[in-house]
């Protein structure tokens, strides 16, 4: 039978390309539209209710474009909904934590050294953080903090500070970044799906009643569009930071990530500013910097004193002890602690390596067990790792590794996954 292992990873793999993709299409069109309305120019000629025009040259042709505040007197025959892009973006990326971080939720998702979790409590939290965010942000938009924009996007900021410390406390510091991007991206989603389209639709159906269109519609939908423009870059930073350990591996992971989101803010105030006035603020790029050394300082500032380490090596779980256990462990055991440990290592000892490549450790037995899955397809099914083969690892060490994994499997569809 084909190995499941292989399958899930180019599943997960497939729904991945298919989430950055759907994210592509999503954050153009945000940027675009936001650089469009913030370029729009009065002009004399313009149509009754128009609030302005622009002038566009793009692959060949020119653009002509008018924004109409509220609505037009009539209802076009021809009408685009950008709506897709952000559904297909949350559906893909939900899909993907549930393969990767649910399904996987023993190697991605619990650190049993900052809160012991059964698998379905993890999950349970996972979920139902998301869900309870968006509750608590559409509450606070709906309050009177609504009327008052700029307090309301401190206030979600110092949430969005809590839920990093409080993700930080109970998951894995990967799973932990990851999931306050998630949760952020699933306010960005609900806005469009609970509050922009509907209110989109409740101005189309009075133009076709031929009612005029309450104003507050679309006041309410522009402030949840202005908090999404605001808040993509750093969930973008946020997916991307699983790739490096410096970001998520790190004591002070949850201040880096909170940093972000101001770097988010700055960013965005120069763009937002350069196409409405033409000239974005400098300062901003110097804020920016500051912000962006504070954060690289903060991933190597540490008062672990080893024992953060010690601590997941005192007992195997269950998942490594299966590992450990597998006929074969002790060879591949030699293999890897020859061929790997010299980069993944807690104080590696390559030239030119400070940390471990992705906070991978294979240095003891519960590394090792910990990680098969990771050795079995970087290791063994591809040659993957080491890079270049710098270590010259051996056709049949390769071999060994893949009859160890498999062994470990014997009997269980969880080739599938950890």
């Amino acid at each position: 039978m084909y190995d499941l292992a292989i399958m899930w990873d180019w599943l997960a793999f497939a729904v991945r390309w298919l989430h950055v993709i759907t994210a592509i299409a999503w954050i153009g069109s945000s940027f675009y539209f936001v650089a469009l309305d913030l370029g729009l120019k009065k002009a004399p000629h313009l149509p009754v209710g128009a609030h302005g025009e622009e002038w566009q040259v793009h692959g060949g042709g020119f653009y002509h474009i008018q924004k109409y505040l509220v609505a037009p007197e009539n209802l076009p025959v021809h009408l685009v909904w950008f709506k897709w892009e952000s559904y297909s973006t949350w559906l893909s990326g939900a899909a993907l934590l549930m393969i990767v971080y649910w399904a996987g939720a023993e190697l991605f998702l619990i650190d049993p050294s900052k809160a012991d979790l059964a698998v379905w409590q993890a999950i349970a939290i996972s979920a139902g953080s998301l869900t309870l965010g968006w509750i608590c942000y559409d509450f606070l938009c709906k309050s009177p903090l609504g009327e008052r924009p700029t307090m309301l996007m401190l206030l979600l900021f110092i949430v969005l500070v809590a839920m990093s410390w409080s993700y930080n406390q109970v998951f894995t510091g990967r799973a932990a970044l990851l999931h306050l991007g998630a949760f952020t991206a699933s306010i960005m989603t609900a806005n469009v799906f609970f509050i922009i389209m509907p209110n989109q639709r409740i101005v189309v159906q009075d133009l076709q009643a031929g009612r005029t269109p309450d104003p507050k519609y679309g006041k309410i939908a522009k402030l949840r569009s202005t908090h999404n423009n605001y808040l993509t870059l750093p969930v973008v930073f946020l997916m991307l930071s699983n790739h490096y350990p410096l970001a998520f591996a790190t004591e002070y992971n949850w201040i880096i990530a909170a940093l972000i989101f101001l770097t988010g803010v700055t960013i965005r105030h120069y763009f937002n500013t350069l196409h409405a006035t033409g000239k974005g603020p400098s300062w901003t790029w110097a804020a920016t910097a500051i912000l962006f050394i504070i954060i690289a300082w903060l991933s190597t500032a540490s008062t672990w004193d080893g024992e953060h380490d010690r601590v997941e090596m005192q007992q195997l779980t269950p998942y490594e002890q299966r590992y450990a256990s597998a006929e074969g462990f002790d060879e591949v055991h030699d293999i890897v602690l020859g061929r790997c440990s010299m980069c993944h290592a807690r104080d590696p000892f390559w030239d030119g390596i400070r940390w471990a490549p992705k906070a991978v450790y294979l240095e003891t037995a519960a590394d090792i067990a910990r990680e098969a899955r990771q050795i079995y397809l970087q290791a063994g099914i591809s040659r993957a790792m080491p890079p270049a083969n710098l270590t010259h690892i051996e056709a049949d060490e390769r071999a060994t590794i893949i009859r160890w994994f498999r062994a470990a499997n014997v009997g269980r569809v969880a080739h599938l996954s950890p």
